[in-house]
């Protein structure tokens, strides 16, 4: 981080934030565009936030189960992660296996 740019804990993210992220690009020319979104909001989001995404997600009828270019949900990548309870528990809330 650049010394001149103070570090930002716990922001507030809005309605608008949150659904910006279902216009991300694809991660890769060969990765699912919906298993592209659901990383990247992952990655980036609190569990609060994340759960409205997952909400905007499926309205948008988006594919829950969309696959990593090795066959893997978001659920079944972020299985082991010791701090991902809460983002399992939305996604399987949600239809993910």
């Amino acid at each position: 981080m650049r010394p001149d740019k103070p570090k930002v804990v716990d922001e507030v993210w809005d309605e608008a934030r949150i659904r910006g992220f279902l216009d991300k690009s694809p991660l890769g020319e060969n990765t699912d565009p919906d298993f592209s979104v659901l990383l990247f909001a992952y990655r980036s989001m609190r569990s609060e936030d994340f759960r409205a995404f997952i909400g905007f997600f499926a309205d948008a009828e988006r594919n829950i189960n969309a696959t990593d270019e090795n066959g893997a949900t978001l659920l079944q990548l972020i299985a082991e992660h010791r701090k991902s309870e809460d983002f399992r528990d939305i996604l399987r809330a949600a239809g993910a296996q």
